[in-house]
């Protein structure tokens, strides 16, 4: 009925207590039902009693089903079609004198109905269960430097949290001091311990196996990437795929051809029963949830892996890409500037370090803030005199003398000798100390490891094309793509090229797949037949824009995201067969009268168990897991 015929999804209270209330209806019917042919049996010569208790059964459950009925007329839905002949039948067992029919036929519907809400809220526990995690303690560091203890959700941004062994960290921040391993698993699905330590990105909701850490808040509430998780879910819930909008295209044409065909099942053969059967029999339950169960358990499995669905019209259009168009910074690599390597001949490595890192401590530039992780704090030289040359570099003084890190023209301008500058495609950062050169610190944006094996993947399941676009300049761009195994390369791209490229690649004939993260990458995201953010650091812009995202930001979901999409696309076929095979069949039985003088009855029981059929196929989906691989050596 209405209440439980609803798209498949988490009641509402309202929806719970009216659910209830038609179970308790159904019980107290077939109770009463049950009185009546027991009575007939009995006492047959009484058959007025006997009539009267199933009529009495009969009208506790026409209440529910006339509603149902009634609501569906004025809210057309495909499940509201199954809601209307149920109601036909039922009338047309009460115009024939067929209580028995009239009493059974919606205790049956109905307990089918209850049943099928179970199963298909078992494939939303998932989304009950990250909701649990946005609500926890945390320990707030007070100004006076004291702590107390409030409700996660009285946080803000900037607030600093202390976050011990054994508690969930309230919200998404930046590790300010500590270092602790984190279990993210029921975030980005990554079953490996993730280690966080003073700069390390945290997600509210991990929880901290060892250790103790001061955190900075940066984002809470529906902000966080937890409360995006559990939008994004509930949004992919509502939406609907394809093949539902297909079949409530033609839900009315349907109701037509349903009515005409049991209209000439009793013409021709002047049977009741058999026109009942029809009807029961034409009920679509099966073929209408054969889509939903199926989105539904393949979001909650995407969700379970790290991976988020904006919509579950996605999960089959990524079962049919052709090719890969894929961004640089922020999605190959990790979009933040790392050491690469130190060029000196003589200076000691870990001096070198512990320096560097010091006089990059005391700048805010970004080549400065990418040394100042070199060493911990612990490490750090003392400083005096600190002068920062604005676009230059840093000049401080230690107890060795005068300290220097920056650019080569700022050595020239100190008139500090150094050796030749090397050949490098990224920043470069001179150091000196007492006037003596000592080094080039030679940065660069490092390579995520997986980043080759994942787009290997992704060929080996048929995206053979893929392209690297980027804003880069062309030789760094060049240089990435011979590492990753990528020979496509278009640089110096700004937004509208990539759009426009993405768009070309559509014309041609290619289903691409676009993955990136920043605010030039929206546009292509969008024009994607799929488009694919990454979730650990990217734009708010881009995480709107994409159809997927990757909350831990591992490339080998890529693959994940496919393989899954086949898999449901599979079991949404197999769904379909079952829904639409078994219903043609069970109207065929019933229309020639095989199903027997209880062929209403029969057909609702077919009926339902063709229902659990689909759902159970669709929660098979359940099981899928795939954990991520462990990297070769030379992978890294």
């Amino acid at each position: 009925m209405t209440a439980t015929s609803a798209a498949p999804g988490l009641l509402s209270s309202a929806e719970q207590r009216r659910a209830a209330r038609q179970l308790t209806l159904a019980m107290l019917a077939l109770g009463l039902l049950g009185l009546g042919l027991l009575w007939r049996w009995m006492l047959p010569q009484q058959i007025g009693v006997s009539q009267l208790l199933l009529g009495f059964a009969s009208l506790l459950v026409a209440v529910p089903v006339m509603r149902s009925a009634w609501y569906s007329l004025r809210y057309p839905s495909l499940h509201g079609i199954t809601d209307q002949l149920i109601a036909l039948a039922m009338l047309g067992a009460w115009a024939t004198g067929d209580l028995l029919t009239a009493a059974l036929l919606p205790i049956i519907m109905i307990f089918g109905h209850v049943l099928e809400e179970r199963s298909v809220i078992g494939s939303q526990e998932a989304i009950h269960a990250l909701g649990q995690l946005t609500r926890s303690h945390a320990r707030k560091l007070q100004a006076d430097g004291s702590i107390i203890e409030v409700d996660n959700s009285a946080l803000s941004a900037g607030d600093i949290v202390e976050v011990r062994a054994g508690d969930r960290v309230p919200a998404d921040g930046q590790v300010l001091f500590g270092q602790a391993s984190l279990d993210t698993s029921s975030i980005t699905g990554e079953s490996v311990p993730v280690d966080a330590e003073v700069g390390t990105l945290v997600f509210g909701g991990a929880i901290n196996l060892d250790g103790v850490l001061r955190i900075e808040v940066t984002r809470t509430g529906d902000e966080s990437t937890l409360g995006k998780v559990i939008a994004l879910m509930q949004n992919a819930e509502r939406s609907k795929p394809p093949i539902t909008r297909l079949l409530e295209r033609y839900a009315g044409s349907y109701m037509v051809l349903v009515l005409l065909l049991a209209a000439v099942t009793w013409f021709v053969t002047n049977d009741a029963q058999a026109m009942l059967a029809v009807l029961v029999a034409a009920c679509p339950c099966a073929l209408v949830l054969s889509a939903p169960a199926t989105a539904i358990a393949g979001v909650a499995v995407a969700a379970r892996h790290g991976i988020l669905i904006r919509s579950s019209a996605f999960l089959e259009e990524l079962a049919d890409l052709t090719s890969l168009v894929v961004d640089k910074t922020g999605t190959l690599t990790y979009g933040t500037l790392r050491l690469q390597s130190i060029d000196s001949l003589e200076a000691d490595a870990a001096q070198v370090r512990a320096l560097a890192a010091s006089l990059g401590a005391a700048s805010s530039h970004p080549v400065s803030r990418a040394l100042s992780v070199l060493v911990a704090q612990q490490a750090y030289w003392p400083l005096s005199d600190i002068h920062e040359r604005q676009g230059l570099g840093v000049v401080a003084v230690t107890e060795k003398g005068e300290a220097v890190l920056g650019r080569p023209e700022l050595f020239a301008q100190l008139g500090v000798s150094t050796t030749a500058v090397p050949d490098h495609d990224g920043p470069i950062a001179g150091l000196a100390l007492n006037g003596k050169f000592l080094a080039w610190l030679l940065l660069a944006d490092s390579v995520k490891p997986e980043a080759r094996f994942a787009l290997s993947q992704l060929r080996e399941l048929g995206l053979g094309r893929q392209l690297l676009l980027t804003g880069d300049r062309q030789s760094v761009a060049r240089t990435l793509a011979q590492e990753v195994g990528l020979s496509d390369v278009q640089a110096q791209a700004l937004p509208q090229d990539k759009l426009n490229r993405v768009l070309r690649e559509i014309d041609h004939g290619f289903r691409p797949m676009v993955v990136g993260d920043g605010i030039n990458d929206s546009l292509a995201l969008k024009a994607g037949v799929v488009g694919v953010a990454m979730g650990a650091g990217g734009a708010d812009i881009a995480l709107a824009s994409a159809d997927i995202v990757l909350i831990g930001s591992d490339l080998r979901r890529l693959a994940t995201c496919v393989r899954l999409s086949r898999r449901c696309r599979r079991t949404l076929q197999v769904n379909v067969i079952i829904g639409l095979g078994w219903t043609l069949a069970i109207v065929v039985f019933a229309a020639f009268g095989w199903l027997g003088a209880a062929g209403a009855m029969i057909a609702a029981l077919l009926h339902n168990l063709s229902t659990l059929l689909v759902l159970g196929n669709a929660g098979r989906l359940l099981r899928f897991q795939e954990p991520l691989l462990k990297l070769d050596p030379q992978e890294k």
